[in-house]
């Protein structure tokens, strides 16, 4: 399994190269002490039937109930081996509470009003400095939401250019980085290795040089919130497009929004990043969404899909197609035929200028609905991004599809922009 690296008698999982501060100091599910600890077991529970199954003493019955338990364990062992190998490897959750489902992110969810602010004057609140831990370039912070009354951790990472003398007056645009559900805010900088993709083209200048800001999406035990806000429940859209930006501009060298920011997501995260960027065109410029859905009945959890007024309020076809005035946003949307690239083209004939498209259509061929499929996606989308930001990289090259298309005209790499649209 990639990512899995071996370092002496036991693999230690690179997936993460985030922070991880307790990683041979506990437990903890996605830590190295416990894979250590499980793979110890199912040696054992290997050895153990090969040592002692023809050894035992004792009344048949109470040899066979033995038997039987070796048998137990060494399962037992090796499905909770492989789970926590495929947890790591694909970031689907970030501790025994979210495994249980016993997290809890919200302190409080008051009515923030249809702008999500409550009527606060963001401008005059005090800036919140906040204290980062992290031994590797993906640094973690606990952050208290002012706004959204959620508590939770934000990853964030640095470009090279950040500390060098020559960029010390430099301000540096961002990338918000949803995750799917289940799923962990690690994922863009583990399963995806976005920040390792990406270093080299920045050193190069072929990328700009983007901060990029990983926030916790499940803020709630079993349930999707679905990027909505949901009175005395959870204000998730204040939470990702207020409290973090807020305190990211508060703590480092940030472009102003909506100018300089942009929001990227897979699956969930996908239909969150369209969404926030059509809501709120004055906080972000641009959004990719790879995999999304428009309805938010596309993930049968998700708290936006429980009544029609709310799956409408959080429809991004919806906002889009019925905003008096059309967002000045950029979308960058790909999908596979019945996994987002309908919904990619029913954005794309909704748009009107100056709303842009981008539609890349991937075959079926290429894979299903896995971080495989997202992870090669991650540079043409932030060439794209520098593009479309106007950070002076080259501009995004055609990627086509592979076999399996038989539709050349929407290969990958196809613009689809709002005029081109409406004329199909």
């Amino acid at each position: 399994m990639r990512g899995t690296q071996y370092f002496g008698k036991c693999p230690h999982t690179s997936v993460n190269p985030g922070p991880r501060p307790a990683l041979s100091k506990d437990m903890s599910l996605t830590g190295t002490s416990f894979l250590c600890t499980l793979i110890a077991m199912a040696v054992a529970a290997v050895a153990l039937p090969l040592a002692l199954w023809s050894r035992m003493r004792g009344p048949r019955p109470l040899r066979a109930a033995a038997r039987v338990l070796m048998l137990l364990f060494a399962q037992g062992t090796a499905v909770a081996l492989v789970f926590t190998l495929v947890n790591n490897a694909n970031n689907l959750y970030d501790n025994w509470a979210d495994l249980l489902g016993t997290g809890d992110h919200v302190q409080q969810a008051v009515d923030l009003g249809a702008d999500g602010t409550g009527g606060i004057v963001l401008n005059r609140l005090p800036k919140v400095r906040q204290t980062f831990t992290g031994t590797g370039a993906v640094r973690v912070t606990q952050l208290k939401g002012r706004v959204s009354g959620v508590n939770a951790e934000v990853y964030v990472w640095l470009p090279p250019q950040y500390d060098e003398p020559a960029y010390r007056n430099h301000t540096f645009p961002v990338v918000e980085l949803l995750s799917g559900y289940p799923g962990s805010a690690k994922a863009w900088f583990g399963s995806l290795h976005a920040d390792e993709q990406l270093l080299p083209l920045m050193r190069d200048r072929e990328v700009a040089p983007f901060i990029l800001v990983a926030p916790r999406t499940n803020l709630l035990a079993g349930v999707d919130p679905g990027c909505a806000n949901i009175p005395g429940t959870v204000n998730a859209d204040s939470w990702l497009s207020v409290d973090v930006p807020r305190m990211v501009m508060d703590n480092f060298r940030t472009e102003s929004a909506p100018a300089g920011w942009a929001v990227a997501g897979y699956s969930a995260g996908a239909h969150c990043a369209a969404k926030l960027a059509v809501a709120h065109p004055d906080r972000y410029r641009a959004a990719v969404s790879l995999s999304g859905y428009n309805d938010p009945i596309g993930e049968r959890n998700s708290l936006a899909a429980q009544t029609p007024a709310l799956r409408n309020a959080n429809n991004p076809y919806l906002l889009l197609r019925e905003a008096r005035t059309p967002p000045a946003i950029a979308l960058y949307l790909s999908g596979q035929p019945h996994d987002g690239y309908e919904a990619a083209v029913a954005l794309a004939q909704a748009a009107k200028a100056p709303t842009t498209v981008h539609v890349v259509y991937i075959p079926k061929s290429a894979g299903g609905h896995t971080m495989a499929l997202w992870r090669p996606q991650v540079v043409p989308a932030f060439r794209w991004l520098t593009e479309q930001l106007g950070l002076g990289a080259a501009a995004t090259p055609p990627a086509r599809s592979t076999g399996g298309s038989t539709h050349a005209a929407l290969a990958s790499g196809t613009a689809w922009r709002a005029a081109a649209a409406r004329r199909r």
